[in-house]
């Protein structure tokens, strides 16, 4: 969402959505800031009848959620997630819309390009990571790590786990035995208080490889136990983590340091900044 800058003009109302772990935003502040509509109720009226779809679709798009109001109050109020927001924004005859228009058009042809060479994908993420100054011997970890996760979620998935909830908690039984904390306590660990921080980005190269190898032992487990529906994954998750705990802790008896740590990436050391600054002029 930081290229989406037109809502820094005005604060927009959100909340954190714990269930499905999306903002939602309110629809009132969005459409006031991108069209100066002082009715917005009659906005919205006529969007609906310009857009049928948007209108058979707007239950779907916009629900209901309870925030704070001028007045101090809460209230229940119309408000969308990100995806309903861009579906909305693509709606509205603006010129302030026209950002946010040519955004999501730069970001669909990303994606097709993507689908036909998936190598493009890893490649920007990698240098997302490169402008937020980590290194490549990090960097390399965290793409691998990210393909392990993906192979594992792909087997639940074969067998019969459903997706969020079940996922979430068999990552939690993972994470507890491998690092003797849930991904929540970890986040609380490292000091991580923005819902939009992720863990993962905030592991050193340690903790990062036992996670790996948590979830790549789940796997293994799962595929040769046939494991099949969420009590037995769940299982299999457990032993997977138990795996990587064990390993953990022989490393911690024979280094005598602790893998978990407090450290967090918010802000990237200056002298890695530096050091990342200096190799791009040399590379001039």
């Amino acid at each position: 969402m930081n290229n989406l800058v037109l809502f820094e003009e005005k604060q927009v109302r959100r909340v954190w959505n714990e269930a499905d772990q999306k903002w939602y935003f309110a629809v009132q502040d969005v459409i006031e800031i991108l069209t100066g509509s002082a009715d917005i109720k009659q906005y919205v009226k006529k969007l609906k009848s310009r857009d049928p779809e948007l209108s058979s679709n707007w239950g779907t798009i916009c629900t209901l959620v309870e925030m704070t109001a001028a007045d101090g109050k809460r209230r229940k109020i119309q408000s969308a997630n990100i995806e309903g927001l861009l579906r909305l924004i693509q709606s509205i005859p603006s010129p302030k819309a026209e950002p946010f228009k040519r955004w999501l058009a730069k970001v669909g042809y990303e994606r097709l390009q993507e689908i036909e060479n998936p190598e493009l994908a890893s490649q920007r993420m990698r240098e997302i990571y490169r402008q937020k100054g980590y290194s490549e011997a990090w960097i390399e970890k965290r793409m691998r790590g990210i393909a392990v996760r993906d192979e594992l979620t792909d087997e639940w998935k074969k067998r019969g786990v459903r997706e969020q909830t079940e996922y979430a908690i068999l990552t939690a039984e993972i994470s507890r035995a491998t690092f003797g904390m849930t991904p929540k306590e970890y986040r609380d660990h490292k000091a991580l208080t923005q819902p939009g921080d992720n863990l993962r980005d905030h592991m050193t190269d340690l903790e990062l490889i036992f996670t790996m190898l948590g979830e790549a032992s789940t796997t293994e487990i799962a595929r040769n136990t046939d494991a099949r529906g969420f009590p037995k994954n769940k299982q299999a998750a457990r032993e997977g983590g138990k795996v990587a705990g064990n390993a953990r802790k022989e490393l911690e008896k024979k280094s005598g340091r602790k893998v978990s740590t407090k450290k967090n990436f918010k802000e990237i050391p200056e002298s890695r900044r530096r050091l990342r600054d200096a190799q791009k002029d040399d590379q001039l």
